[in-house]
């Protein structure tokens, strides 16, 4: 496949000569150095270290060791002609019992990962959790316990007060579905509970901390903006049956509402009960105005879409999915990207014209390795279908402000260990050595050519 996109005049005119074109990352997934220079152990290492729960037994002790590499990642990114990052933060590098005791070591290591993004000319949007709580919190009840939302506050708090405005984007939680579901439910991720009860109390805590994170950013008359990103999922029937219409129903409440509708609404969907049972019996009065604190934007997390069908006794949600599965990447996700123009359209019709960017976008394949590089020509497709699928929405009215792809480096998968391969960049994890794929060169590629046409 060409390096060279072939995107006509009328794919370029359809974004803002503002829009933000980046890339993404997790604190977890790239750094490594998790015993190193004071930061406190997460529940993912814990997790990780727990024989069976991650595929191969691999862990975040290494990773892409962007820890002691981060000048030759950001030179590569710089070589892209990459200007946005989105980042994370690792709490227990900051704060190594999650509260109390603010490790320098660790504020050091940000205050110089920061300055060496600007010093290139690439603006940091940072993350402030990422999955990676840590271990003492957990101890104390992790999520389920109420206290963790104002520890989250105060974490944010000493942030915000010590990067100002070197750091003009923050993003409260990346996917609270998954911290809450996949954590505490079906024990796919850390902490590896099966609990519903515990699921919910979670969730409400992890967006109760969002509206307390939000309050405080808004208390510092910070100038920046913030916002949070939801992983979201679009459904459809089967067919035109009542039965398979409140299916799909059913399964939006559990994949998409569950959290748009508190932080967007102030209030807890109305089939919230039906789908769960119950309300988060740890919501108390006044919850919901907090979690509902205005944001500046809301991010989208988007990889594939659902087709669902009734079935009584299948699951927690009486549905059995039949989504096509006649295109899927490595992960077993099916593709079909008009889905993301879909979901953007309806997100602005629903909850009005916010502010939206793509904070995650991406797709694992089983790249090919040659002599000269690394050939990844599925990965290339699946891009340039979804970046139609936003110049399709833009042209519909959709406040769509960016783009960050997922990933810039192969990186740990989670439960999935270095098994599955998300980068632009190949990572040999013996060597540490960085290479550039094809779907680099054609990002960079874009990116010069987008640059061009809207400078003119």
């Amino acid at each position: 496949m060409a390096m060279t996109p072939d995107f006509d005049s009328t794919f370029y005119s359809a974004f803002p000569s503002r829009f933000v074109w980046g890339v993404a990352s997790a604190a977890y997934q790239i750094e490594g150095a998790a015993q190193e220079d004071g930061r406190g152990p997460s529940i993912w290492d814990t997790f990780s270290h727990t024989p069976g729960k991650v595929l191969g037994n691999a862990t975040g002790d290494v990773a892409c060791d962007h820890y002691h590499r981060y000048p030759e990642d950001i030179a590569l990114m710089k070589s892209l002609g990459l200007k946005h990052y989105r980042l994370s933060f690792s709490w227990p590098r900051l704060f190594p019992d999650g509260q109390g005791r603010l490790n320098q070591k660790g504020v050091d290591f940000y205050d110089r990962l920061i300055e060496a993004l600007l010093a290139q000319d690439i603006a940091p949007f940072v993350t402030l959790y990422h999955w990676d709580l840590p271990a003492a919190l957990q101890e104390r009840g992790g999520w389920t316990n109420r206290d963790t939302a104002y520890r989250f506050e105060e974490y944010a708090a000493v942030v915000f007060a010590h990067f100002k405005e070197r750091i003009k984007g923050y993003i409260t939680h990346n996917e609270p579905w998954c911290a809450a579901f996949l954590g505490h439910m079906n024990g796919e991720h850390a902490p590896g509970l099966h609990d519903q009860a515990a699921m919910l109390d979670a969730g409400h805590h992890l967006l109760l901390s969002h509206g307390l994170a939000v309050n405080e950013y808004r208390r510092q008359n910070l100038t920046g903006q913030i916002g949070v990103t939801l992983n979201l999922t679009p459904v459809y029937a089967a067919s035109d049956s009542v039965q398979d219409k409140t299916a799909a129903a059913r399964q939006d409440v559990f994949s998409n509402t569950w959290f748009l509708d508190p932080v967007l609404r102030g209030t807890y969907p109305d089939k919230f009960a039906a789908v769960f049972g119950s309300y988060p019996q740890a919501m108390r009065e006044g919850d919901l105005a907090i979690i509902s604190e205005p944001t500046d934007f809301l991010g989208v997390n988007f990889y594939s879409y659902a087709v669902v069908a009734h079935e009584e006794g299948v699951g927690m949600l009486n549905l059995r999915h039949v989504t096509p599965q006649d295109r899927v990447t490595d992960m077993g996700w099916p593709v079909s990207a008009p889905t993301l123009t879909d979901l953007l359209v309806r997100l602005t019709k629903d909850y009005g014209p916010l502010p939206l960017y793509v904070t995650e976008n991406g797709a694992a394949y089983a790249d090919q390795l040659k002599p000269d590089g690394v050939c990844d020509e599925e990965r290339i497709q699946y891009l340039r279908d979804h970046f139609l699928a936003m110049a399709d929405a833009l042209r519909q009215g959709v406040d769509l402000r960016g783009y960050y792809l997922w990933t810039l480096l192969d990186n740990f998968e989670w439960a999935y260990g270095y098994s599955k391969r998300f980068g632009i960049v190949h990572v040999d994890y013996e060597t540490q050595k960085r290479t550039p794929k094809d779907s680099a060169l054609w990002y960079a590629s874009m990116l010069n050519t987008f640059q061009t046409v809207t400078t003119v």
